[in-house]
């Protein structure tokens, strides 16, 4: 099999799965989301330009109609699209413009332009002049394509990493590491589409199709990697909203919930066999450990994944190093692992709760106070024994 023989069977099938995925996507939960319509719209878009670069390749309408060599320019749209998706999925639609009302006059606009051409180049019968003519023009209309699509994906840059204060609320649920990660791996696209361009134009636009192999193969993968990606976040999104909605806000008890303290005491208690307090002293500890612990649950600071003990110390009248010394000396553990252990509690209330029985593991592991769901199942598996699948299995 040749390598153009592989190249068209990749636009067939990445099509035809664009398409289906298309489907899933808006016939899904979530699918109807305005993000995830406008993620759906450039799923369509990329899948539309393949199967017309399949039809094309194949010569399947070529000197067929009176029109030989009409192409919609699918890519007009596809970054636009993007756009959208962002600014919807960030919920600033109210605080940016909206590109569409420019860009799609402009896509049509691009459509009649092309009309308008082959009609007036219709009459030439050297199929090979009229191939020559028309490559050339659409290179130009190629070129305005990726100015404008550089440009958005500069400012959709922009907005993504100087402008969080637009997108303080969805931060809270998503740390936006995998749009990071796509715009990132989107450069390198880009990078290819500008050296696609630039070996059509040193060729004379003939024999020039092998330098969009790359692109066209890159581009297909990492947009249905986005689609998957945002059709798995929204969801996330949607349950981590719900799950914290149903959290329950009641000021818990200031009691220690089962911390042990043993009634009695030595004149002096050793604390990691390298710290030594009185008995007066621990009296005091634990009579401060009890506010700290009362403030911790009955706020519920736990569920904050990157609450320190600097955070802590800001709302005590207590020092990063005291806190650490009254925790370790009364609860008998870290500071991390304190937090932790009513972290694994809270997931499994959640875990057990018949109302998120058909959530992500991902969403109750992050709701749950856990910065990662890696971290969320090492632990959980450390305090029960168990993976948090397994004893969702088991209490269930």
């Amino acid at each position: 099999m040749s390598t153009a023989d592989f190249f068209n069977i990749f636009l067939l099938v990445s099509a035809l799965h664009g398409f289906a995925f298309s489907l899933i996507l808006f016939s899904s939960k979530n699918g109807k989301e305005k993000s995830m319509l406008y993620l759906n719209l450039l799923i369509l878009s990329i899948s539309l330009n393949n199967i017309q670069s399949w039809v094309l390749e194949n010569q399947l309408f070529q000197h067929k109609f009176a029109l030989d060599y009409i192409q919609i320019p699918w890519h007009f749209l596809a970054m636009p699209f993007l756009y959208m998706f962002l600014t919807n999925y960030l919920n600033i639609t109210s605080k940016t413009y909206n590109l569409l009302k420019v860009v799609f006059p402009l896509f049509l606009f691009a459509i009649i332009a092309q009309v308008s051409f082959v009609l007036y180049y219709s009459n030439i019968e050297n199929n090979e002049y009229q191939d020559f003519v028309y490559e050339k023009y659409t290179s130009i209309e190629e070129i305005v394509s990726f100015s404008i699509s550089i440009s958005l994906f500069i400012y959709s840059y922009y907005l993504l990493y100087k402008k969080e204060n637009l997108f303080e609320k969805i931060l809270s649920y998503d740390n936006l590491k995998w749009i990071n990660v796509f715009f990132k791996l989107s450069s390198i696209g880009y990078i290819l589409w500008i050296t696609a361009l630039i070996i059509k134009v040193s060729l004379n636009f003939q024999g020039f199709m092998f330098s969009y192999y790359p692109l066209r193969i890159y581009t297909t993968i990492l947009i249905y990697w986005l689609g998957y990606q945002g059709l798995r976040q929204v969801r996330i999104l949607k349950e981590r909203q719900h799950i914290r909605e149903g959290i329950s806000s009641k000021t818990h008890s200031s009691s220690l919930n089962g911390i042990s303290i043993n009634s009695k005491r030595k004149s002096t208690l050793a604390v990691s066999n390298t710290i030594s307090v009185t008995e007066e002293q621990y009296k005091k500890y634990q009579d401060s450990f009890s506010e700290i612990d009362f403030l911790i649950r009955s706020e519920k600071k736990f569920l904050l994944p990157r609450y320190t003990l600097q955070n802590l110390a800001s709302e005590t009248d207590f020092s990063p190093s005291t806190l650490s010394l009254i925790i370790n000396n009364i609860a008998g553990k870290t500071f991390i692992d304190y937090l932790n252990e009513m972290r694994v509690q809270q997931a499994k209330e959640l875990l057990t709760n018949v109302n998120y029985g058909n959530y992500t593991i991902a969403s109750i592991g992050l709701e749950s106070g856990f910065n990662s769901k890696s971290t969320f199942f090492t632990v959980f598996k450390k305090h029960t024994g168990l993976t948090p699948f397994s004893y969702r299995k088991q209490s269930l």
